[in-house]
């Protein structure tokens, strides 16, 4: 039986140097956010003829559009995002390009007004919060048969705060990115953190699982020997389990699409805290509510 709980302090470090970046990154810059938030056109265009950014800027002001940005996203295409310009707008807009720089082909249009924009945002942290309820409260209830030091609420706000861990390193990280690198965050985006908080508490309930049935056969034993020996007998499959998932998303980074490209990112990059939470998160934040309750108990 490997002393995985001698060293929670040392996991307290590798979290603070993960999550500290990131927390400064929003606190100062933010997310940056895509037209799926704000509103706005993006359209994606194939040239004939090979051309520069300027002289598509200058096309497109002419043609009336207020550009965001133009992003060379492979040989002779360009992503253009723009303030909102309709249907009619973006025929003329393709009409325009043709006639000043040959065969143009459209590969994506898509137009979100502000209203949507803003609907969006306020369900996606609608969404997160009751999420986030409704897994302290699905795990307090599966947990209430528990005897002893630890509280059934403890067990769901451990796996509560490792998910907010793993979700704050992720978005953290996204605003690292935005900020030096321009990458924004949309839909998708959302999706991705969604499904992190899912397999970030599945994981932890497995372990948790684990320390209970541990407690119930030994009773003599404490949290933190229990916590021991049930990491020592589920870190094995979880990290087997773990690699096959980040095999997969790595595969999908590098052959996958630009369209989906940073969602496959943010996946990876949860999944891998995700498999780091569980043990070094979750149950040491057990462990600490377990002593503090025996501790209260013996006062």
């Amino acid at each position: 039986m490997f002393r995985f709980m001698s060293y929670k302090w040392i996991y307290a470090l590798i979290s603070g140097i993960v999550l500290i970046p990131g927390i400064l990154a929003l606190l100062m810059w933010g997310l940056k956010p895509s037209l799926d938030f704000t509103g706005g056109s993006i359209a994606e265009l194939r040239f004939a003829n090979q051309i520069n950014r300027d002289e598509l800027r200058d096309a497109l002001t002419q043609t009336g559009i207020e550009t965001v940005s133009i992003q060379d996203t492979g040989s002779l295409t360009y992503l253009v995002r723009a303030k909102e310009f309709d249907k009619n707008k973006n025929e003329e807009l393709k009409d325009a390009l043709t006639q000043k720089f040959g065969g143009v082909d459209e590969l994506r249009y898509e137009s979100v007004g502000p209203v949507i924009g803003k609907e969006l945002t306020v369900k996606t942290v609608t969404a997160i919060v009751i999420a986030g309820i409704a897994i302290l409260l699905y795990i307090t209830f599966a947990f209430r048969k528990v005897t002893g030091v630890i509280l059934p609420w403890q067990f769901g706000l451990s796996a509560v705060l490792a998910l907010i861990h793993d979700t704050l390193a992720t978005i953290g990280i996204f605003a690292i990115l935005g900020h030096f690198f321009n990458v924004e965050v949309d839909a998708l985006f959302v999706t991705a953190v969604l499904t992190i908080m899912s397999f970030s508490v599945h994981d932890t309930i497995v372990v948790f699982d684990r320390i209970r049935e541990v407690l119930k056969r030994m009773t003599n034993l404490s949290i933190e020997e229990a916590s021991n020996l049930a990491l020592t007998e589920t870190m094995t499959r979880s990290i087997n389990n773990s690699l096959t998932i980040i095999f997969m998303l790595f595969a999908l980074l590098l052959l996958g699409g630009t369209t989906i490209r940073w969602f496959v990112f943010a996946l990876l990059i949860g999944t891998i805290f995700g498999v780091y939470s569980s043990p070094f998160v979750a149950t040491p934040l057990l462990n600490v509510f377990g002593k503090l309750s025996r501790k209260k108990k013996a006062s």
